[in-house]
């Protein structure tokens, strides 16, 4: 069942989810990014260079070693998703920012993920690590569950715009569906290991996504000077998509100990998310 899930589950998981991305995407939302440029540049850096460094510093702090630390620093590389989106909305954000992020630090991605995670399994593997990252082959999966079905999805909703408001629920349900499943065969397959795995994985994961949406949010209250924006960035920073970690985690570099710290945080985002959607209702912007 492991096999059948990273294999076929995941990445068709995976590619609904991004169409379904590109289904709440409209052309606007790209030209957004030159009618607000600082905000969007705030929040793209904060998200490539921000967020990958406090994994380093986060590894180091819990002395995360072999697979648990690249499996952290694989999650850190990945973008923000419909579930920043979702939350930007609650949070009473500025939605079409986090749109935006969401749209455009997605097709940059495909592009630093392999090069970096590379560079994070010679690092953290260390000269004797038998883990090798096929760049080409992670290139081509990137672009193939992430780019090109954001594509087809903006191309779905300006065809069939009904069409694409109905499917976007159902599409997120499936991909929860698929996403637990990962996770409770990835706790199977660990066995006896998954414990200690957690024990350690754990607290990085969940220090990992507090440290960054607060570093997310007091950076944009600092360079922007807006509460709706700032709120947006800590989201954008501090909600990573999992899914994609686990499809390279997984799919590609066959690790299902890799996995952990990208399943514990899938997990845990939703809660310290929720909360930070409560404490921003209560204190609303007008």
């Amino acid at each position: 069942m492991f096999n059948s899930l990273t294999q076929i589950g995941l990445p068709l998981a995976l590619i609904l989810i991004m169409t379904g991305v590109g289904m709440s995407l409209r052309p606007a939302d790209f030209s957004r990014v030159f009618a607000a440029p600082k905000a969007f540049i705030a929040g793209a850096l904060a998200q490539l260079l921000l967020l990958p460094l406090a994994a380093v510093a986060v590894i180091a702090l819990f002395s995360l070693q072999a697979e648990l630390a690249i499996g952290l620093f694989i999650l850190a590389l990945c973008p923000g998703g419909t579930t920043s989106n979702l939350y930007s909305y609650l949070s009473k954000a500025d939605v079409g920012l986090s749109v935006s992020l969401t749209a455009v630090v997605g097709f940059i991605t495909p592009f630093t993920i392999p090069l970096l995670a590379a560079w994070a399994i010679n690092y953290y593997g260390g000269a004797e690590s038998s883990l090798k990252l096929p760049l080409l082959q992670t290139w081509l999966t990137l672009m193939i569950v992430s780019v090109l079905p954001v594509i087809a999805g903006m191309v779905l909703r300006a065809k069939f715009t009904a069409f694409a408001k109905a499917a976007e629920p159902v599409i997120s349900r499936f991909a929860i569906i698929v996403l637990l499943l990962l996770i409770v065969t990835i706790a199977v397959d660990l066995g006896d290991d998954l414990g200690r795995y957690i024990a350690k994985a754990g607290p990085a994961a969940l220090t990992l996504n507090i440290v960054t949406m607060l570093l997310g949010y007091y950076a944009g209250k600092w360079l922007l000077k807006q509460e709706r924006q700032a709120r947006t960035i800590c989201l954008e920073v501090g909600l990573q998509n999992g899914t994609l970690a686990l499809l390279i985690t997984t799919g590609i570099l066959q690790s299902p100990a890799m996995s952990i710290a990208p399943s514990v945080y899938s997990l845990l985002m939703f809660g310290s998310a929720s909360l930070f959607a409560v404490w921003a209702r209560r204190n609303a912007v007008t």
